[in-house]
């Protein structure tokens, strides 16, 4: 493509070369523009193993570069002497790579990888020319050639493709080399990073065989060859070579650029972890005597003469390999509990993302290279929950403190996208889409991953009792997704849709399952604790051919019907066993945190409520096997539990009248959360109390009095809803008014004994912080929290608050009431609640303020392992 001439660069003192670019590529006007802009992003490109241009011109019309002058040789001039020696080979190899991955993170491809274009020198291997006016061939002839940049296949005639292989060279066009060209780019498609990815595997086969991969008599053979073929394994050729390097040559050769691995980092973490002995892969063989020698090759001769058509294919399947991760030392996995959500494994299947609490309570996002024994905690991610990959795999988005936030995976500052209340999964496509669902009772949004208003992605089927959308997963084209649709019917009654970005309409798929996700294929799902796989049309969006059983006795989470299973689009999945489907105690504390013994243990319990007597807790108990809800009295006195409604639907978050005698809660037996009530003792039945179409309402307290119910609620389908705190007589037919209502969420109301005040919750800063306001009439607000908080309650006699703080500690405050505004102290840390379930009613206090029944996590929560498989589409073929 050009001339390079060695010179002396007079100005510094030092030797450099000079590259022109030919008269038939300087005369394009348009030609010298694109050399221009790409020689100064790859300026930019300041690495050890990139050779570095350091300045570009023209003299008399003619284009030049000015690059680093290497003393050495080519990769492809030391091949000719036979392979690299293995070490040296794994070195070289992650220097190139770590060069390939710094370009592709600067958005520069190198289109023309090969062992022509790496250079040896004395400090390590160098990669040179990043497609530099390299104009790109298409289908269409030369003609075209100068409008793109991505190497494919030029029209060529009969006699071209029977000619010997070597570089095609026209004039004005640079094609490159077949023997290192990804099938997609030889069939016209754009290249990506994964197209230099496959040509980078072709330079790794070469190293370490000394053979090419793809060869043939003629360029129609090589093309065929890179199409159709499989290079014969690298260990059959170099036996001393270990199997992980088998798979890492094999995996970036991929003729599916979906199942390659999908960044050059994910590459040099293999090639690390090969050099580094990963899997025994420097294990050296033993010394072996001549005559045990001999026997072997005797029985591996025997072997072939038995079952040489086996070997000459067995390679090609890859073995089905399952391990256990387990969770970072001092630390649990945190996939259980309604603030969690499953571990999630990247799409190229390197790396995976959970949260786990460590051992002073502190949740945050982990991630671990599947090439690594560790795992790195992401800083800022606190109490993160549901995490989900970007489309590339160098981003996490996930929910905490009532919003949508991303990270990158290696770690950085955290960014807020979007309000998301109570965050029920996510999804991000490759044209910076996040799919999200922003609450339990809520339809899906969507907001670009640089963040901004949300916009609705689907819409609640209210007539047919629908309250929720969950868990999107995007399909192959990035358009169409797979999402849950709850009602109110119980678990058999819950159903998976694809829907369209774009369109609110949405097709049924399947009823009686929770979620899925398409990965290599198949849509996996679960019936029960088995996990599924069947086969799935992208095309029709349709199931085809029967489900196989994958996996038994997988987990779910049973307060949020998430299952604990996660797939790569390249055969790895990850999953945790066991019997728990979420499961949580309410424990007593005393206001220094001493253990104050267990009211109830092994249940999943929802928002305990304390009469006003103390002598009763109220609270809601998951029925597991209709996947619904219903309230339960446990009498502190005598021991007793008794339940209260029998409905349909399920029954949340009740609160007690001031005498005792009723419990006002909140049911979705008609679809969205309505407000109903019953007499505490189970004497009579169920009283509708307030049923606003299209919102989702819930009771929070009773004022002293007892002359209002004050609850939280949501429009539904109305993405410019937030939660507002409303009061509704509860004599003298009054409607409800709204006691605070700004354009953010207001939240957990608690009327002051005196009913003067009411403390809620409110995130206008970013995070939820504590106020006070007047009562009933709202107006002006005193901010009681500091460094943020949820869940406010009084105290019986309204000289203290407590509220708990973003690392879990339950905060007090001291509270003088007299005057025209409320005198608040300092907040100050009772004890930490580790493990408190944020989701479901944190904890309640007696009004002495003497003891705290704290809802849970169990101790054993995160105690089981994840477990890994490699490689699982290979079990549906026997």
């Amino acid at each position: 493509m050009g001339e390079v001439y060695r010179a002396r660069d007079t100005r510094l003192e030092r030797t450099v070369a000079i590259k022109i670019l030919p008269a038939h590529l300087s005369s394009n006007a348009e030609l010298n523009a694109r050399f221009e802009r790409e020689a100064r992003a790859v300026s930019s490109l300041n690495h050890p193993h990139i050779c570095h241009l350091y300045d570009i011109g023209t003299q008399d019309g003619t284009a030049f570069l000015v690059m680093e002058y290497l003393d050495g040789e080519t990769l492809a001039d030391r091949l000719r002497k036979g392979p690299l020696p293995l070490k040296q080979a794994l070195q070289l190899g992650m220097q190139i790579t770590e060069a390939l991955a710094t370009a592709h993170k600067a958005g520069i491809l190198h289109r023309d990888l090969k062992p022509g274009n790496v250079m040896l020198t004395a400090g390590g291997a160098k990669l040179l020319d990043f497609g530099l006016a390299k104009a790109a061939p298409t289908l269409s002839g030369s003609s075209a050639a100068v409008s793109g940049m991505t190497p494919s296949t030029p029209t060529m005639t009969i006699a071209e493709l029977s000619s010997p292989a070597k570089p095609l060279t026209r004039q004005g066009t640079v094609v490159g080399t077949f023997q290192y060209m990804a099938p997609e780019v030889l069939q016209g498609a754009e290249a990506d990073a994964r197209s230099d990815i496959f040509g980078l595997g072709c330079v790794f086969y070469e190293m370490f065989t000394g053979r090419r991969a793809f060869e043939a008599k003629s360029q129609l053979g090589v093309m065929t060859a890179i199409l159709e073929k499989d290079p014969e394994p690298v260990s059959q050729i170099l036996p001393s070579a270990p199997a992980t390097l088998d798979y890492l040559v094999r995996t970036c050769l991929e003729k599916n650029p979906e199942e390659r691995f999908q960044t050059a980092q994910d590459v040099k973490l293999q090639l690390k972890w090969i050099a580094e002995g990963g899997a025994n892969a420097a294990a050296a063989p033993a010394r072996t005597s001549r005559i045990a020698w001999f026997a072997a090759w005797i029985a591996i001769l025997a072997a072939v003469v038995a079952g040489g058509a086996y070997f000459s294919t067995a390679w090609r399947v890859k073995p089905v390999v399952r391990s256990s991760i387990l969770p970072p030392a001092g630390a649990a996995f945190v996939t259980m509990v309604p603030a969690s959500g499953p571990a999630v494994i990247s799409s190229d299947g390197t790396r995976l993302a959970f949260t786990a609490r460590d051992g002073k309570g502190k949740v945050l996002l982990y991630v671990r290279a599947l090439s690594s024994v560790t795992a790195q905690a992401l800083p800022g991610t606190d109490d993160a929950m549901y995490p989900f990959w970007s489309a590339d795999n160098r981003e996490l988005g996930f929910f905490a403190q009532g919003k949508v936030k991303k990270v990158k995976a290696s770690g950085g500052p955290v960014q807020t996208l979007c309000d998301a209340t109570n965050g029920r999964g996510g999804a991000w496509n490759k044209d910076g889409v996040i799919l999200f669902a922003p609450s339990a009772t809520a339809p899906l949004m969507r907001v670009t991953a640089a963040g901004g208003t949300p916009e609705p992605a689907s819409k609640l089927d209210v007539a047919h009792l629908e309250n929720s959308h969950r868990w999107p997963r995007f399909l192959p084209d990035n358009q169409h997704f797979l999402f849950w649709g709850r009602n109110s019917l119980g678990t058999q009654e819950q159903d998976l849709y694809v829907g369209e970005l774009g369109s609110l309409q949405a097709k049924l798929i399947m009823k009686g399952v929770t979620t899925a996700s398409y990965a290599s294929g198949y849509l996996l799902y679960m019936r029960e604790q088995t996990l599924l796989a069947q086969p799935f049309d992208t095309g029709r969006m349709e199931l085809t051919g029967e489900a196989t059983p994958i996996a038994e006795h997988v987990a779910l989470n049973g307060a949020t019907a998430v299952p604990e299973f996660s797939a790569s689009q390249n055969g790895v999945l990850v999953f945790q066993t066991g019997d728990a489907t979420g499961s949580w105690d309410l424990l007593w504390f005393t206001r220094d945190g001493k253990p104050g013994g267990a009211l109830a243990q092994q249940e999943r319990y929802y928002y305990p409520a304390l009469s006003p007597d103390d002598s009763r807790v109220a609270v809601s108990l998951f029925n597991g096997t209709q996947g619904t809800a219903d309230l339960w009295i446990l009498d502190l006195t005598r021991g007793t539990k008794s339940r209260l409604t029998f409905g349909p639907g399920t029954q949340i978050s009740a609160t007690w009248s001031r005498d005792g005698k009723t419990l006002y809660y909140s049911s979705n037996a008609k679809g969205a959360n309505h407000i109903y009530s019953k007499p505490a003792d189970g004497s009579g039945s169920e009283q509708a109390v307030l049923d606003t179409p299209d919102a989702s309402e819930v009771p929070i307290c009773v004022s002293p009095d007892g002359r209002y119910l004050v609850y939280d609620r949501r429009m539904l389908n109305d993405p410019k809803s937030n939660v507002d705190i409303l009061a509704l007589p509860l004599t003298g037919g009054g409607k409800p008014f709204p006691v605070v209502q700004t354009p953010f969420d207001d939240a957990n109301p608690d009327v002051s004994p005196s009913g003067k005040w009411m403390t809620y919750q409110n995130n206008e800063s970013g995070r939820n912080e504590i106020y006070v306001t007047p009562f009933p009439g709202g107006g002006p607000r005193w901010q009681v929290s500091t460094s943020g908080g949820v869940d406010p309650k009084w105290r019986g006699d309204g000289k203290e608050l407590y509220f708990l703080d973003l690392s879990d500690n339950l905060m007090a405050v001291d509270v003088s009431e007299s005057g025209t505004a409320p005198r608040l102290g300092v907040p100050h840390a009772l004890f930490q609640a580790i493990g408190v379930q944020r989701q479901v009613g944190t904890y309640v206090v007696t009004k002495d303020g003497k003891k705290f029944l704290i809802n849970s996590g169990s101790a054993k929560q995160g105690s089981e392992p994840l477990t890994l498989v490699t490689n699982w589409t290979a079990e549906l073929k026997k």
